[in-house]
């Protein structure tokens, strides 16, 4: 889940497994695999390390988890 801003500067969670695409039109749009569309106030590269960062800390919680003892 990525904490992202509407154009509108309304901030929402966003299930970052549910993108399918992002362009910049010049507008950031944020295309969903049910064919939704949400405009943000994101760069496209903000979106995308915004994504890598939330998987980055998702699969270091798994890593730390196999190394309990």
């Amino acid at each position: 889940m990525v904490i992202l801003k509407r154009i509108n500067g309304k901030e929402f969670v966003l299930n970052s497994d549910l993108i399918e695409f992002i362009e910049a039109t010049p507008d950031t749009i944020v295309t969903l695999t049910n064919g939704k569309k949400i405009v943000v106030k994101e760069t496209v590269e903000e979106v995308i390390d915004k994504v890598i960062n939330y998987k980055r800390e998702i699969y270091k919680s798994l890593l730390n988890i196999g190394n309990e003892v």
